[in-house]
């Protein structure tokens, strides 16, 4: 199994470097790799440098998840801190899964990899080092404990990608 997801990652890592190169709207776009599921204390942060943007600009979780990715939805945390100190802190819920069961997303195996809005037509309203921390807030119906360790989660990426090409 191990094997299987293995090849798998670096059948879609391949296929992804190829679409990455061909991305011209593309301005940051990291992932963390997790080897044993997402832990809840487990935070995950990207730092980027960013300039005062006059065009606004699209902000994106990636989740790369497989099949022992076991709920419908997905509940996140995510930190957004601005270089003067300012903290933009929201909580996400985003659907994982079809009616049936089946994971949602793109992929031709048993990965799948969603984009997940963050932020839509964002403007960064100064220049300097931002950070964005992601927390997993996923919890069993009925429970207030969250789960321990999400099962399935592979990766986790942010992106922010212009609204026009880049030149």
């Amino acid at each position: 199994m191990k094997r299987k997801i293995l090849l798998n990652s670096v059948i879609l890592f391949l296929v992804a470097s190829t679409l990455v190169s061909c991305d011209k709207t593309q301005i940051f776009d990291q992932y963390k790799t997790f080897d044993n599921g997402w832990h809840k204390d487990s935070i995950v942060s990207f730092d980027f440098e960013q300039e005062v943007s006059k065009k606004p600009l699209n902000m994106f979780v990636n989740i790369r998840n497989n099949d022992d990715y076991e709920f419908n939805n997905l509940f996140l945390i995510i930190k957004l801190e601005q270089p003067k100190g300012n903290i933009k802190i929201d909580t996400l819920e985003y659907q994982m899964a079809n009616p049936d069961g089946t994971l949602m997303g793109e992929g031709f195996s048993d990965i799948k990899e969603s984009k997940l809005w963050y932020k839509e037509n964002f403007s960064f309203p100064e220049k300097g080092k931002y950070k964005v921390s992601i927390q997993q807030a996923v919890r069993q119906n009925g429970k207030v404990k969250g789960v321990e360790v999400l099962q399935g989660v592979t990766e986790i990426g942010f992106r922010i990608e212009s609204l026009q090409e880049n030149k």
